[in-house]
């Protein structure tokens, strides 16, 4: 029987210890999700050894995953990956944060920087916030879609807008990525939103900033 904390409620329901740790979950691996908005700052006074850095914490990752996997756990990488993992990631190797990392670096060294800037802070601040806020206060269920609600959708496109706009200040533009953005986290991709939201709204900012 799942454990009950006494006062909670959950949409009228009952709060279990499970959902409480789902979110507990989700709101440190979207905190780590979000410092990637760092990013464009190092890039900019840093631009080659954060593109190395980059490409050498893909690979530290995806090293320290299949050993892991093979049941040599490594201090510290495989405790966090631990904590951040989601249920269906369970003795799986887990992808987001190869998504994450691949879609950062590629996004900086295809598009030019304000643009880059544009496509990063979608993924950091969109995909991050949307994904809070559907496990904080979603309950209009998206169809066809996993699981994804509304909430959150509005969430993502709000964040994209703001983030976007702040940018390149430039309305339309920031419509436009925003609209794109939320139609690709709400899509039932897992993972590949990390990889294709930088950098699909990057690229149309490349094609729509002067």
């Amino acid at each position: 029987m799942t454990d009950i904390l006494p006062c909670e409620r959950e949409r009228g329901g009952i709060l279990s210890r499970q959902h409480l740790n789902d979110i507990t979950k989700e709101i440190f691996r979207k905190a780590i999700h979000m410092c990637s908005a760092l990013v464009p700052l190092f890039l900019h006074f840093f631009y080659l050894p954060v593109i190395i850095l980059l490409f050498l914490a893909l690979c530290l990752y995806c090293l320290q995953e299949f050993l892991r996997r093979s049941g040599r756990p490594v201090p510290l990488f495989s405790a966090i990956t631990a904590v951040a993992a989601r249920k269906r990631d369970e003795n799986k190797f887990v992808l987001g944060p190869v998504t994450l990392v691949l879609g950062i670096l590629l996004s900086a060294i295809f598009y030019r920087p304000l643009a880059a800037s544009v496509g990063i802070y979608a993924l950091s601040f969109g995909d991050g916030m949307a994904s809070l806020a559907g496990k904080l206060f979603g309950r209009i269920k998206v169809p066809f879609t996993l699981g994804k609600t509304a909430e959150g959708s509005l969430t993502c496109f709000t964040a994209i807008f703001v983030s976007a706009f702040l940018t390149c200040n430039n309305v339309k533009i920031s419509l436009i990525i925003a609209g794109l953005g939320m139609f690709i986290e709400v899509l039932p991709l897992k993972d590949f939103d990390n990889l294709l939201i930088p950098l699909l709204l990057g690229g149309t900012a490349s094609l729509l900033l002067p």
